[in-house]
């Protein structure tokens, strides 16, 4: 365990250094890029950082809170919740500060993801697999509402710029509210065990002592402030948070005590290796780290799924 967190972190540092040095603007010793440094690449890689570390963090969560290993805030709804908040923000209040966006799609979160998790223990669920498709409709019609309100509005362009997966725009003074984020990464760890034994399901881990439904609102809460923080400060990143601990847990099982280190820094070399490749796939062009996010996640979530089936069978 011990290896893999070493061989994980030295990646992230391989991959920081790599992302420093990679732009349309070469490096030199002067003040300019000094200030290019400082202004852009380092608040651009400690975004990619927070980012990756704890959106696969709320992923890991959201599996241990629904019991199914195919979730995420992206295909369950979470995230299209806290987008309608922000659409919801532009419309009736568009001078508000990044702040009072951030809490109302907080809110917003929480709500669609109590919602979710609300569906899933009223269905008879006859198969794993189910879940994640009922995710999936449901963050569809929400995204359907969203786009339909906004379309109606003439906000669709607006919600889409802001939502859409992407780095380019960060800069010093607009990413610090990932820190936020990182700081309930760090939280869940001290609260991992509870968590574990969540994942067990109510009636096991109440017989163990365990206050079932506190823990549960907990980690809610986490999935959702984690989520909402992401998508206000850099957009929607598909799949990272599904994959990343599907990853994790082939490695070292499903103990987030040990694992949940392994996550954050899997998550942060993910988000770091796609970023890069998005800056030099079209070099001197970028593509939204959104599509080369979404591209390699769904082959690697294919690769799990029907790894998957072939066990059951």
């Amino acid at each position: 365990m011990y290896k893999l967190n070493l061989w994980a972190l030295s990646l992230v540092i391989v991959l920081s250094v790599t992302s420093l040095l990679i732009g349309s603007s070469s490096l030199s010793l002067d003040a300019a890029s000094l200030d290019l440094l400082l202004i852009s690449r380092i608040p651009r890689t400690a975004a990619l950082i927070l980012a990756g570390t704890s959106l696969a963090v709320a992923g890991v969560i959201m599996q241990q809170l629904a019991r199914n290993k195919f979730v995420e805030p992206t295909t369950t709804g979470t995230v299209e919740w806290a987008t309608l908040g922000m659409l919801l923000m532009l419309m009736f209040f568009p001078q508000a500060s990044v702040f009072h966006k951030l809490l109302i799609a907080c809110l917003m979160s929480v709500i669609g993801t109590a919602i979710f998790l609300l569906i899933l223990r009223k269905v008879s669920l006859r198969s794993g697999f189910l879940v994640p498709l009922i995710g999936i409709m449901y963050a569809g019609v929400i995204g359907a509402i969203i786009t339909f309100i906004a379309y109606r509005a003439e906000l669709l362009q607006s919600i889409w710029v802001w939502v859409q997966g992407d780095f380019s725009m960060i800069l010093r003074g607009r990413y610090e509210l990932l820190w936020l984020a990182a700081g309930l990464s760090i939280l869940a760890y001290f609260t991992a065990d509870k968590l574990t034994l969540a994942g067990l399901g109510k009636q096991v881990s109440i017989n163990l002592g365990l206050n079932y439904n506190l823990v549960f609102i907990w980690g809610l809460i986490l999935v959702a402030l984690i989520t909402a923080v992401s998508v206000v400060n850099s957009g929607v990143i598909p799949f990272l948070g599904l994959v990343v601990p599907n990853i994790v847990s082939l490695l070292v099982g499903d103990n987030l005590r040990r694992s949940l280190p392994l996550v954050a820094l899997t998550g942060a070399t993910l988000v770091l290796f796609c970023d890069i490749l998005a800056r030099i796939v079209n070099y001197p062009y970028e593509v939204p780290i959104a599509t080369v996010m979404g591209v390699i996640g769904s082959c690697i979530f294919l690769y799990i799924l029907l790894g998957s089936k072939r066990h059951a069978h």
